[in-house]
């Protein structure tokens, strides 16, 4: 990461009140552990994982929130609709949005599911996506939590999401009320596309979530984790975060970082640097 260039900024500072940390940012701390930390680093809010959060319990984790004064941004992540076995996934999902509801989180994170082995049928894996999101809507409408569509990078098309481009997204979240279905704006995953800031302003309103980090050469074996601090690589993570609030997005910037050797550094270290990276680009 390169060097801190504006000073760390303190608890209150008006300038992080709509930044969350996801919590897969500091991987190796628990729900307790990253709720502490939030609340050390005056950062307002955080994205919860489910296996975090089964650890620690859904209550308890709900409980640790609200009793540091923070928020849920986002929850993760639900998905998975492309597989072979249509009856678990649903029940998967349904249990995922009994617990963002439970936390508290107005979205639930909708990793779509990429080709079943030996499947090269796109068009029908997508179909099956749009037809699982229809069954799940009703029930994520009665629990008050949106069904928050995720496009991911194409190299990810085979085995994590056939959606490919915010505006497949957006295309499918049109079809279902806005509160009920909408998209997530990951920077990572979208800064390549020509068409994403029409697409951005097209989602409008249901834009359910912006993650903010950056795409860093050379990528590792796992490109995965090829995620860094925002001001490290190549993505203009700004130029997207102008463009979500021109199309009326008023949600928090939610930092999620898939980088091992983030995951190796202090996480507090991690926080400070998230935080002076926040106020010096998206703030």
């Amino acid at each position: 990461m390169a060097p801190a260039r504006v000073p760390t900024p303190r608890p209150g500072d008006p300038r992080l009140a709509r930044l969350s940390l996801n919590q897969i940012t500091v991987r190796q701390w628990g729900v307790a552990e990253a709720v502490a930390g939030c609340a050390r680093a005056g950062i307002p809010a955080i994205g919860l994982w489910r296996g975090p959060v089964a650890e620690s319990g859904t209550a308890a984790a709900a409980r640790l929130v609200r009793d540091a004064g923070l928020r849920v941004s986002s929850y993760c992540r639900g998905g998975f609709l492309t597989g072979p076995d249509r009856a678990a996934a649903l029940d998967d999902n349904r249990r995922a949005l009994d617990e963002a509801a439970e936390l508290g989180a107005p979205c639930l994170v909708m990793v779509v599911g990429g080709l079943p082995e030996g499947d090269r049928d796109l068009a029908g894996a997508r179909e099956r996506v749009v037809e699982g999101i229809a069954e799940l809507a009703p029930y994520a409408a009665e629990r008050g939590v949106c069904l928050a569509l995720e496009a991911l990078h194409p190299m990810f098309c085979a085995d994590r999401a056939v959606l490919s481009t915010l505006g497949q997204a957006v295309d499918i979240a049109e079809r279902f009320p806005v509160g009920q279905v909408g998209v997530v704006v990951d920077a990572y995953h979208v800064w390549w596309d020509p068409q994403v800031h029409a697409a951005i302003a097209r989602a409008g309103a249901r834009i359910a979530s912006f993650q903010a980090c950056d795409w860093i050469l050379p990528l590792p074996a796992d490109a995965l984790l090829g995620r860094g601090m925002v001001g490290d690589g190549h993505a203009d993570v700004a130029g997207l975060h102008d463009s979500v609030l021109a199309a009326g997005y008023t949600g928090d910037v939610e930092v999620e970082i898939f980088n091992a050797d983030v995951w190796s550094a202090d996480p507090d270290a991690v926080l400070a640097t998230l935080a002076r990276r926040h106020v010096e680009y998206l703030a």
